[in-house]
């Protein structure tokens, strides 16, 4: 059972399908309208054998929050240009049967990012998934199809590809979503419509902590999401995968969504709830997820009120189903977390502005332990967690 299961009303963000083509073989210089949300069916990790990476993580330096930095005048352009050489645009061809029982060929085009010199590349999860084939096409033109999905993570709609037998490729900076702020102003970048590569929109966020549904145009199939950035930075068909960026030039979210409802309704997963995974992949060749293994409801004002909980933020470990909230035999059973703990930080990091507890979860790697500061009837006490590898 995934960590972030919410136990709340969420507002329906609807997304386009796949444009069908019929001819078999995908062009390099397709026109596609991608879709941002196709069905996302299954939550099973994918893991595809792959060679271990000895690249670091581009991430950014330390002692400076690259969030506290504004946009002047000029410096859209600068930024847009120093990070657009690590941004990809990605056409990947899924095969299947059509409604005539003969075999088509579906094509799409998403965008992705460059985060080691090595060829290791985080889009979205929708952007690749049960894709047959996939083509990496760099900002300067440069084509790539000995590419592999690496893996896929099972709690968000992220994926990591690998681009083989490639050096020197240039990356993008990582920065830190958990001190991003509304109205803090950013750049997107990706490949809009599937057509015009590297577009740049700008504006700022709107919100965080969003949860919403998204769903495919049938609203056939559909995936929570929950803390989300929101911005009014125009996120068009194809954006999906492309970088979200402060000031300073980092990555501080994945663009992932769109509102079809209404304008200027965006919305991006925190870069930092995939940290963890990626230091995994990347430093020991591992494709697991940490997890807790709780189940929990995230803290509003609204949810504290209606529970009469002491606090208007963090988890509550909770269950409506009437079982136990604790996933049998996970890292917090064995350490001791009860149903009705509320969770009100992770290693002296508050939830809430900062991130949910499974965002902040998400920046660590397996084996890690982390500090649970939980009340518990009505005393603050400290629980040690060492976190293992997420269990379908």
């Amino acid at each position: 059972m995934e960590d972030n299961k919410v136990e709340q009303i969420l507002p329906t963000i609807k997304h386009e399908e796949k444009k069908k083509h019929g001819h078999k073989n995908l062009p390099l210089c397709i026109i596609a309208v991608f879709a941002l949300f196709i069905s996302i069916a299954s939550l099973t990790l994918i893991i595809i054998e792959m060679n271990k990476s000895d690249t670091p993580i581009t991430v950014a330096n330390g002692g400076v929050d690259g969030n506290s930095a504004n946009f002047t005048e000029g410096s859209i352009a600068d930024v847009a240009n120093s990070v657009s050489p690590s941004v990809v645009s990605i056409v990947s061809e899924t095969n299947s049967m059509d409604y005539f029982g003969q075999n088509a060929t579906y094509a799409s085009a998403g965008t992705g990012m460059i985060i080691t010199s090595d060829g290791y590349i985080l889009t979205n999860k929708h952007v690749v998934e049960g894709t047959s084939a996939s083509v990496v096409i760099l900002d300067d033109g440069t084509t790539y199809d000995d590419v592999t999905v690496v893996a896929t993570d099972p709690l968000n709609d992220a994926a990591f590809l690998k681009i083989n037998g490639v050096s020197d490729l240039p990356t993008v900076k990582l920065g830190d979503s958990k001190t991003i702020s509304v109205g803090q102003q950013v750049i997107a970048i990706g490949n809009a419509l599937g057509q015009f590569q590297n577009t740049v929109t700008s504006g700022i966020i709107s919100g965080v902590g969003r949860s919403i549904t998204a769903t495919d145009s049938s609203a056939s199939s559909s995936e929570d999401l929950v803390d989300m950035i929101q911005t009014d930075a125009a996120i068009n068909s194809g954006n999906s995968g492309g970088p979200l960026v402060n000031a300073a030039g980092e990555v501080i979210g994945i663009n992932t969504a769109v509102s079809t409802d209404g304008q200027g309704l965006g919305f991006a997963i925190p870069i930092s709830s995939i940290k963890g995974m990626l230091n995994n992949i990347i430093k020991n060749g591992d494709t697991s997820r940490a997890y807790l293994g709780i189940r929990y409801i995230n803290i509003t004002p609204d949810i504290a009120k209606e529970n009469n909980l002491p606090v208007s933020a963090g988890a509550y470990v909770y269950n409506s189903k009437r079982s136990s909230a604790i996933i049998s035999g996970s890292p917090a059973e064995k350490a001791g977390v009860k149903d009705g703990d509320i969770i009100t930080a992770i290693s002296g990091i508050n939830i809430g502005k900062a991130g949910s507890l499974s965002s902040l979860i998400g920046e660590y790697m397996v084996g890690d332990t982390v500090q649970l500061t939980i009340l518990r009837n009505g005393e603050e006490i400290a629980i040690n967690v060492t976190l293992e590898a997420y269990q379908e």
